[in-house]
């Protein structure tokens, strides 16, 4: 069977009966069985129910019932649940936990007939920035398989790099679905903070975290969008907007000309390869050609991004996995003396290093002693970056800027270097500070085919014309 790099492709020949749900549920099988032991990608793969629920909508194709979502192949993330199969952040902590509900994103997809093929891997709850933080081991790059996929989410990408399915299911908490996009040479979106429910994500940092998705185009990920995206009475916190058509938007309005800014510190940052520069200037200028105003802006709390967002996520970290404790489920130490032993020996030995790094983190900033210090201050720049965003978005549609400042590195390259690994998320995390939508596009490769992304994000709620643009440069 051909590779299909569209939804709206497979929709066209399984509607026309050149194709079924099953052989196309069997093509991706196929594809995971040849390369998953290379590359680590599912660590739970649903053949059987795959098959069978292939089985269903054809039959429902058949008498025209299908769901908008028919014949749509997805993956998700091991941070989002899924009744009555295993969820456990690829950590040991929940070894041999099965979820009791599915999230409301997942249950969506399956709403409108969608096939789950199986769990992904990832860096452990969603902490990393190279998915070599896992329990289950690393996931390797298709492109490259000595280089990283990037992280938390580098096995979704992978997934849809390797035509493992057609769409994966993500999350971003500070760019984990855009820079794996970036470096595995998929289109990755990051939606505004609220616009999907977080209902049956694990929490990570409650405040930044949000479902992101992957596609090989941009309009398979607006399909998506318009499905899962939306209010939900078992999120407080979700936006109760009403969902548009991302796709007619795309598909039926004319192309506009755009203001758009890019940040003058991105390009001029110490850390930026050159590769990196020439590629986004590369895009600068055919954007200008174009027809597009492109001007440069200056954005001096650049620096304190990282800062701000690693002393608010680890506190909201720190918090979040106090739950796991060994007591109620997952993971519990054996041999222990008394509760508190049953506490230490159950989270020393279920929480991987770079988790417990956060946590300690985390528990530092929150203390008594250096709340005012650090946390409280971080909060207060946080605010001064939102407003500064939200000043640009008053003279210009979108901010533009390289995904990383980098291609994807070696394994293992970045381990013994912590402060290197973060500043890979040094271009993404301002999204998720400030809570807007950011999406991040194939910009061509290196000399080895190694990917390079580009960055657009909007203001708040403004997926429509994000995506849109983002679909006509990408073509």
């Amino acid at each position: 069977m051909k590779k299909y790099s569209s939804f709206s492709d497979i929709q066209s020949d399984i509607l026309s009966q050149k194709i079924t749900c099953e052989t196309l549920v069997a093509y991706y099988l196929q594809n995971i069985e040849a390369r998953n032991a290379e590359l680590n990608v599912f660590t739970s793969v649903y053949a059987d129910e795959a098959k069978a629920q292939a089985k269903i909508i054809d039959e429902k194709i058949k008498n025209g019932t299908q769901g908008k979502l028919a014949g749509l192949v997805v993956g998700i993330k091991d941070v989002l649940a899924y009744q009555n199969h295993p969820l456990q952040a690829s950590s040991k902590i929940l070894d041999g936990f099965i979820s009791q509900f599915t999230a409301t994103a997942v249950q969506r997809l399956l709403n409108e007939d969608a096939i789950i093929i199986g769990r992904q891997n990832c860096d452990e709850f969603a902490m990393g920035s190279s998915n070599e933080n896992s329990t289950y081991g690393l996931t390797r790059n298709a492109q490259d398989p000595s280089r990283v996929p990037g992280g938390s989410s580098g096995a979704s990408a992978v997934a849809i790099q390797a035509d493992m399915c057609l769409v994966s299911l993500g999350s971003d908490t500070g760019g984990s679905v855009r820079q794996p996009a970036s470096f595995c040479g998929v289109v990755g979106l990051k939606p505004t903070y609220s616009r999907i429910s977080r209902y049956g994500l694990v929490a990570y940092a409650s405040s930044f975290d949000c479902i992101g998705i992957f596609g090989n185009n941009v309009i398979d990920v607006a399909k998506t969008l318009e499905v899962i995206a939306g209010a939900d009475d078992f999120d407080s916190t979700v936006s109760k907007n009403d969902v548009p058509n991302y796709t007619q938007e795309i598909l039926e309005k004319a192309p506009q000309k755009y203001k758009i800014a890019y940040i003058k510190e991105t390009l001029e940052n110490d850390g930026l390869s050159a590769l990196v520069k020439e590629k986004t200037l590369s895009k600068i200028k055919s954007l200008q050609e174009a027809g597009h105003t492109v001007e440069a802006v200056d954005f001096p709390l650049l620096k304190y991004l990282l800062p701000v967002y690693y002393i608010l996520t680890t506190a909201e970290a720190s918090s979040n996995l106090g739950r796991y404790d060994g007591v109620r489920y997952g993971y519990r130490s054996k041999n222990v003396s008394d509760l508190k032993d049953l506490y230490v020996k159950t989270r020393s030995e279920g929480f991987g290093i770079e988790v417990q790094k956060r946590i300690i983190l985390g528990t530092f900033v929150l203390s008594a002693s250096y709340y005012d210090a650090y946390y409280t201050k971080a909060q207060k720049m946080r605010r001064l970056v939102k407003e500064a965003t939200d000043k640009i978005f008053e003279n210009y549609d979108f901010i533009v800027m390289p995904t990383t400042p980098n291609i994807a590195f070696k394994i293992g390259e970045n381990q013994t270097d912590p402060v290197q690994m973060y500043l890979e998320d040094i271009f993404t995390v301002q999204a998720n500070v400030v809570g807007i939508p950011a999406i991040s596009i194939p910009n061509g490769t290196d000399e080895n085919g190694l990917s390079v992304g580009f960055q657009i994000a909007s203001s708040h709620f403004q997926e429509e014309k994000l995506l849109k643009f983002a679909n006509e440069i990408s073509n």
